[in-house]
């Protein structure tokens, strides 16, 4: 009647317990109502139910029930579900099939197949997980934009990888172990996602290994093979090579390739940068006269500032005698040319 009371809650048992309710009793209330014995060990039990010196063998957890426990634990199973999903979301973006595809289905195997061994997980919540996956890679190869397939696909992975968490007959504990596992595995997926795309490509040694490429495909500028030398803009140089339109000009100590703005510039003529577009740095020439000019005109300035007096000019230095007697020089406007035939007649 006891045993009977505790799965029926419409039986009642006087003293114990009343109708309605179903019976639970702990160790000490079920030896006060005469429904279990005290005995001391193991031994003594088997004595007390006739079989005493029988051979008990003692049960131990070999190497494998260890390790399925150990990837079933709800500590490691969101670090299994997080590798799993980034390395298929780094596959996504990859053209070939990889490392990172191999270690995400690595990782979710090892997750499923641990909640398999022990009844945790069946075939239909596994079923359930890849028809979500299915439904999401057809919205995003096949249907443009996000719509009820995502929903639907997003929606199955979730509602899979939960009931593969509870079992057959979960009790609360179970349920909220599942949520945590759940939510666990959902904010390691986006820390690391955000860590992936703000670290990631600002990586040499993945620039290097052509992981990430070195190129702007932005729609408002187009492909760019090179970031535009703006500091370039204005500074002037000489071309080392003739520009046919393009070639190499040296500014200060660096070799840059140039390309003329229209005309064809000869090698050693000045050039200044006007625009720089990626790789391609646009040159106009220098006028040599321009150039002189304002060679001169900057010494001058500089002499009158410092209060050297202005170089003689050349009639300065000729051999005029500017002693000689008034009468003895030619009045202003009077030729020293000699008389000619014509003026002595």
């Amino acid at each position: 009647r006891i045993a009977e009371a505790m799965v029926d809650e419409s039986l009642a048992v006087p003293g114990v317990v009343e109708e309605g309710r179903l019976l639970t009793l702990t160790t000490e209330e079920a030896v006060a109502v005469g429904y279990a014995d005290v005995v001391e060990d193991l031994p003594d039990l088997l004595e007390r139910v006739d079989l005493a010196g029988v051979e008990v063998r003692d049960l131990e957890v070999n190497w494998a029930e260890r390790i399925v426990r150990f990837l079933s634990h709800p500590t490691v199973a969101p670090f299994l579900l997080s590798i799993g999903f980034l390395g298929l979301l780094v596959e996504i973006k990859t053209p070939t099939f990889g490392l990172s595809g191999a270690l995400g289905v690595l990782a979710l195997s090892l997750f499923f197949g641990s909640h398999l061994i022990l009844g945790l997980a069946g075939w239909e919540d596994l079923l359930l997980f890849g028809l979500g996956l299915v439904l999401l890679a057809a919205e995003v190869f096949v249907v443009p934009g996000f719509g009820l397939l995502g929903i639907l696909g997003i929606s199955g992975i979730l509602a899979g990888l939960y009931l593969s968490l509870l079992g057959s007959f979960p009790t609360m504990t179970d349920i909220a172990t599942a949520g945590g596992v759940l939510s666990t595995t959902l904010l390691l997926i986006l820390l690391a996602g955000w860590a992936l795309l703000k670290y990631l490509p600002r990586s040499g040694r993945l620039h290097r290994s052509g992981v990430f490429l070195d190129a702007a495909t932005a729609r408002e500028t187009g492909y760019e093979s090179a970031r535009a030398r703006k500091d370039l803009v204005g500074r002037e140089g000489r071309a080392i090579t003739d520009l046919r339109p393009s070639g190499v000009g040296l500014f200060g100590d660096e070799r840059v390739d140039i390309v003329s703005e229209a005309e064809w510039i000869e090698e050693g003529t000045p050039v200044r940068i006007i625009s720089a577009e990626g790789y391609r740095h646009v040159v106009r020439p220098i006028e040599r006269v321009a150039l002189d000019a304002g060679d001169g005109g900057r010494a001058a300035a500089a002499k009158s500032r410092t209060g050297e007096p202005p170089a003689p000019t050349a009639a300065a230095d000729t051999d005029t005698d500017t002693d000689a007697p008034a009468a003895e020089r030619p009045a202003s406007g009077e030729s020293e040319l000699p008389p000619s035939e014509d003026d002595d007649r």
